[in-house]
């Protein structure tokens, strides 16, 4: 090794944060704390190992041998190359709002997008330039007294970029189409370090990134195109067990409806030993028209409906963070009452076997109806592989406390995904082929259960990108 390497490498700075010396006593220490000490040399400034490492749920936090918080797209220009170049594992994390475990979190070297934090609106282009490490709720706060608004997420905590880059549904979805539906341009830098603006001239790139995660560089900015957004009519309702049959007329009725400003999450949810549906309601005015009165004429448990602003809603909700958490998907075409039968099934069937493991199980199926033009909205993407009919997401949401028990929670969310498929199946549905939600999925499912048909291209484009395969350092869906 040369003499400025072993010196370079002979001591640690304070630009970056490392890991407590037992973490690292378990790998290659030497070769890691080599490469971190070389991005300290190369960084703008301090980072915050704590904070970075940290995800909203404990079962996606990993102990990384020392995390780093780029300033700019050349600080992370000159990582990307350091990476690349010592083959050191690696993650990105943009809010920290990732469920399978080492896809944003790491035991290399932790990336922290906290410093790309800016808002801008350019009332000119009618656009919203958004940093790479915000999540949706100080995007909202920010645009607020703006009187525009984006199409992103909707609960408190939600990292723009994995959203984003996965697809993004939004309460503004079914006017407006997907979040990657609504990005004009974004800020890339290139697996091989070379920052560069995408956008829809770019063709491959730019198909790749519309769905794609983080198979092509690290995205530092989006550039959002707005909307106007004016005071909305939100709120959640809890429904007793006794109201299940109301319920599931009214979801169906909502369907057969058409207002592409109205919006619900109908959740069957088992918690504390106890079974209760929880109802989002969105409507893009400040008052609804009568799509919900058949929900609304249902007597409730407790919560609220009412006139409210954008952000304050979305702060409002939001899952319980600390805990384990596994999502997965189960797309289907309808919820027909063959379909919420079997979520509601399914809900008490598990909730209750897992409940008995760990009393702090929360199961939660989540049936999520959209207009019928939900994909019209944008062009040929990663995700969706098929825009020709829309496909409804329905996440599957659990929560418990028992690291022990991981591989049974992913078993039980396998099963439920299954059994949903199959009713879906035998109720008629065209789901042969639906694609899970890749911000759903859970680890493990096949990529071409996400990204059909276009799996081959993906596969092409990136080898294109990235032939040195630096973004095959960092965890997550890999082509």
């Amino acid at each position: 090794m040369a003499l400025a390497t072993l010196l370079l490498c002979a001591f640690s700075l304070t630009l970056l944060s490392y890991g407590r010396p037992e973490v690292l006593e378990n790998r290659n220490s030497s070769d890691l704390l080599c490469t971190c000490n070389k991005i300290a040399v190369a960084l703008s400034g301090a980072s915050q190992y704590v904070f970075d490492i940290e995800h909203a749920f404990s079962s996606s936090t990993e102990a990384s041998a020392c995390s780093v918080e780029p300033g700019s797209a050349e600080d992370l220009s000159k990582i990307l190359r350091i990476l690349g170049s010592t083959r050191t594992p690696f993650a990105v994390k943009g809010g920290g709002h990732a469920t399978n475990p080492g896809f944003s979190s790491t035991t290399g070297v932790q990336i922290s997008m906290s410093r790309f934090n800016e808002t801008n609106v350019n009332s000119k282009s009618g656009t919203v330039e958004v940093g790479a490490g915000l999540t949706w709720d100080q995007v909202y706060v920010t645009l607020e007294p703006t009187g525009v608004n984006v199409v992103g997420g909707r609960i408190s905590g939600i990292g723009v970029s994995g959203l984003t880059l996965g697809g993004g549904y939004s309460y503004l979805s079914s006017q407006y189409g997907l979040t990657i539906d609504n990005v004009a341009g974004y800020e890339l830098v290139l697996p091989n370090g070379t920052v560069t603006s995408v956008t829809s001239n770019d063709n491959d790139l730019w198909f790749g990134l519309r769905g794609g995660l983080n198979n092509f560089g690290i995205v530092t900015k989006f550039i959002f195109q707005s909307h106007p957004q004016g005071d909305i009519w939100a709120g959640i309702l809890l429904y007793a067990e006794d109201q299940l049959h109301a319920i599931k007329k009214a979801l169906v009725s909502f369907q057969r409806k058409s207002d592409t400003k109205a919006s619900v999450m109908v959740s069957p949810t088992y918690s504390l030993n106890q079974f209760f549906i929880s109802v989002i309601y969105f409507y893009d005015a400040p008052t609804p028209s009568e799509v919900f009165d058949d929900f609304l004429a249902i007597p409730t448990i407790e919560g609220s409906v009412s006139r409210t602003i954008f952000s304050d809603f979305v702060q409002s909700l939001n899952s319980q963070p600390g805990l384990r958490t596994f999502y997965n998907g189960a797309p289907v075409t309808q919820y027909s009452p063959a379909v919420f039968d079997a979520f509601v099934n399914q809900t008490k069937l598990w909730g209750a076997r897992l409940s008995a493991l760990d009393k702090n199980v929360t199961l939660t199926l989540s049936l999520e109806p959209f207009d019928k033009g939900l994909f019209s909205h944008g062009s040929a993407s990663a995700y969706p592989p098929d825009r020709s009919h829309a496909v409804l997401p329905s996440s599957l949401t659990l929560q418990w406390s028992n690291a022990s028990l991981d591989e049974t929670m992913a078993y039980a969310l396998r099963n439920i995904s299954d059994t949903i498929h199959a009713t879906a199946l035998a109720d008629g549905q065209n789901v042969s082929h639906a694609a899970v939600y890749v911000n759903y999925a859970l680890f493990g499912t096949p990529l071409e259960n996400i990204y059909g048909g276009n799996v081959e291209r993906l596969r092409k484009i990136r080898a294109g990108i990235d032939p040195e395969d630096v973004m095959g350092l960092a965890g997550g869906w890999k082509f």
